[in-house]
C-alpha cells in the first residue's frame, strides 16, 4: 500500500490539473458563473430554513445558523459519495488510452468538492461572526482537523462507490436515496437530543453525526468540539478510508474491461 501511495503522490500534479478543470467547468457557461459556488448553499439555506422555521416550526435559536454550519459540509459529503461514484465511468476515455493511478480520478473528484466547500466556508464564517457567534480560538484551529477527516470519510466512501459503480451502473441511482434518507439520518436539520437515549448508539455508527457535531459545536455554540467525539471522528474516517483503498484496490484490475 506504501508503494501504491508514492506512486499516487509521483501523479500529483495530473491530481491538480483534474481539480482545477473541475472548478473551472462546475459553472462554465452560466451567467453568474463562480458565483453560484456562494449562491448555491445561501439558496439552500433559504428552503430549508423556511420549511423548519414557519412550516414545521421549532425553538432551535439562531435556527439558520444551526442549519447553515451543517448543511454546508453535508453537501460536501454528499456530492462526493454521489457524484464521486460516476467519477470513473465519466473517466472511461482516459483510462483505456493511458496508464495512471486508477486512485487518481475519485481523489480529483472529492478535492474538487472539498475546495468548493472551502470557498462556501468564507460565506459561513462570515454568518457565524455576524450572528455573534465568537468560536474560541482552540476551536477555530481545530477547525481544519474537523474539515479533513470528513475529507478522508468522503474520499474512503467515494473510492469504495466509484469502483463497485464500474461492475453495477444501478449504484448511482441507489444512492441518491440513500443520500437523502442519510442526510435525515444525520443531526442537520434536528438536535442530537431529539434522538431516543437507547438509539444513541446506533445514532453515532453514523460517522456524518460526529462530524457535524463537532462543526456546530465550534461554530454555533462557540466552544471546543468533544474530545470522544472528535476521536470517533477520526477512527470512523480512516476505517472508511482503509475499506475505500482496499475494495477500491481489489476491483480496479478489470476496470478497463468491464468499462
Amino acid at each position: 500500500m506504501l508503494d501504491e501511495f508514492k506512486e499516487i503522490y509521483k501523479y500529483r500534479e495530473m491530481i491538480y490539473s483534474m481539480v482545477r478543470k473541475d472548478l473551472r467547468g462546475r459553472y462554465k457557461g452560466s451567467v453568474l458563473g463562480f458565483l453560484w459556488t456562494f449562491i448555491n448553499p445561501l439558496l439552500q439555506l433559504l428552503v430549508y430554513n423556511m420549511v423548519f422555521s414557519i412550516i414545521l416550526r421549532n425553538d432551535i435559536e439562531k435556527f439558520y445558523l444551526f442549519l447553515f454550519v451543517a448543511l454546508i459540509p453535508w453537501m460536501f459529503f454528499s456530492a462526493s459519495i454521489t457524484g464521486g461514484s460516476v467519477s470513473i465511468i465519466s473517466q472511461k476515455d482516459l483510462i483505456k488510452k493511458i496508464y495512471f493511478p486508477r486512485e487518481i480520478i475519485p481523489i480529483s473528484y472529492v478535492t474538487s468538492c472539498f475546495v468548493n466547500m472551502l470557498l462556501s466556508f468564507i460565506v459561513v464564517i462570515i454568518v457565524v461572526f455576524a450572528s455573534g457567534v465568537r468560536p474560541t480560538l482552540t476551536g477555530l484551529i481545530l477547525l481544519p482537523a474537523i474539515m479533513i477527516i470528513e475529507y478522508l470519510l468522503a474520499l474512503g466512501i467515494a473510492m469504495i462507490t466509484s469502483a463497485v459503480t464500474v461492475y453495477f451502473r444501478d449504484l448511482e441511482h441507489i444512492l441518491g436515496i440513500i443520500s437523502m434518507a442519510w442526510m435525515y439520518a444525520t443531526p442537520i436539520c434536528y438536535p442530537e437530543s431529539l434522538c431516543p437515549e437507547k438509539y444513541r448508539f446506533l445514532f453515532h455508527l453514523n460517522p456524518m453525526t460526529s462530524i457535524v457535531e463537532a462543526y456546530r459545536a465550534v461554530l454555533y455554540y462557540g466552544t471546543v468540539p468533544d474530545m470522544s467525539t472528535l476521536l470517533e471522528s477520526v477512527v470512523l474516517g480512516l476505517v472508511f478510508l482503509t475499506a475505500g483503498c482496499v475494495v477500491f484496490g481489489k476491483l480496479k484490475k478489470h476496470f478497463a474491461e468491464e468499462l
